[in-house]
């Protein structure tokens, strides 16, 4: 099965509204040719799941400086002025979460786990209640799965199977992710017309719906011009 698309075919379906998890840690493996386009289409009230806000003037702090963005789940707002500005001015929702549960939280939506047990505090400052429950003479948080409408992520190698192969560290939240939406939009550097061999996968084509092709390496800084 094809499952290339244009970068407009391919993004042109997410409604405003729509919730959506996008792959990367800082630049690495941040599709940054999808959120271009998700800014340039003009969609609105968005929900971002995504590890940090990147910087100013692209990726996802594009999206905030446009005002796109309505809420975000993020570990960190990174190096971005404007999710700060914003986040400070009380337009943009924040809800924090440690790394490691970040990651175990789509995870375990990816794998049809409503929730999972941790013993590990959260600040009463970063204002998110949580639910406890006692167990083995224990008090324990119930952290909720985190699922998407839509996962926008990296392969910097993929066929046209979907199957893909991300470079080096840009493989992060990516797999991860692609298990925990609904629909998968991939952009790639190289799509071959070979099947990849199963050693070389890390996300397996079954999860991804949609390739795009970009002309640069995503995990590489590209600000946007402003």
């Amino acid at each position: 099965m094809n499952k290339t698309f244009s970068l407009a075919d391919a993004v042109a379906p997410v409604a405003n509204g729509s919730t959506i998890m996008v792959g990367g840690f800082g630049s690495p493996g941040t599709p940054f040719s999808l959120l271009e386009e998700l800014a340039e289409q003009g969609k609105r009230d968005l929900v971002i799941i995504k590890n940090d806000a990147n910087q100013d003037g692209y990726g996802v702090s594009r999206l905030i400086e446009a005002g796109a963005i309505r809420k975000m789940v993020t570990t960190h707002l990174g190096l971005s002025g404007a999710a700060r500005r914003a986040f400070n001015a009380d337009t943009l929702e924040v809800e924090f979460v440690s790394q490691g549960l970040f990651a175990e939280r789509i995870r375990c939506a990816g794998v049809g786990l409503p929730a999972f047990l941790t013993d590990i505090e959260i600040p009463a400052e970063l204002g998110q209640a949580r639910h406890t429950v006692e167990f083995e003479g224990r008090q324990l948080y119930v952290e909720p799965a985190l699922r998407a409408d839509y996962a926008f992520i990296t392969g910097h190698c993929a066929d046209y199977y979907g199957n893909l192969r991300h470079h080096g560290s840009s493989r992060n939240f990516s797999p991860l992710m692609a298990m925990a939406a609904d629909c998968v939009i991939a952009e790639v550097y190289d799509l071959q017309a070979r099947q990849l061999a199963p050693d070389e996968i890390h996300t397996p084509g079954i999860f991804v719906h949609r390739l795009v092709t970009v002309t640069r390496s995503s995990h590489e800084y590209q600000p946007i011009p402003r």
